[in-house]
């Protein structure tokens, strides 16, 4: 059984591109300091790996 990530925005997506935003929309993460709950797998980890610069990730 995969683990849970918690990910938080932490920076703005203003500067980000068209092809991050829609990562972070992928993300669920659409406003600075909103949090979601995502299962641990390596779709979901690449995902976080391009936009490693605007999010925090902490095990849940």
């Amino acid at each position: 059984m995969a683990g849970k990530l918690r990910l938080k925005l932490v920076r703005s997506r203003i500067k980000a591109n068209g092809h991050q935003r829609r990562i972070l929309d992928g993300l669920a993460l659409r406003k600075t300091n909103s949090e979601s709950v995502l299962e641990d797998t390596p779709s979901i980890r690449g995902m976080i790996n391009k936009v490693q610069h605007l999010v925090s990730v902490d095990e849940a």
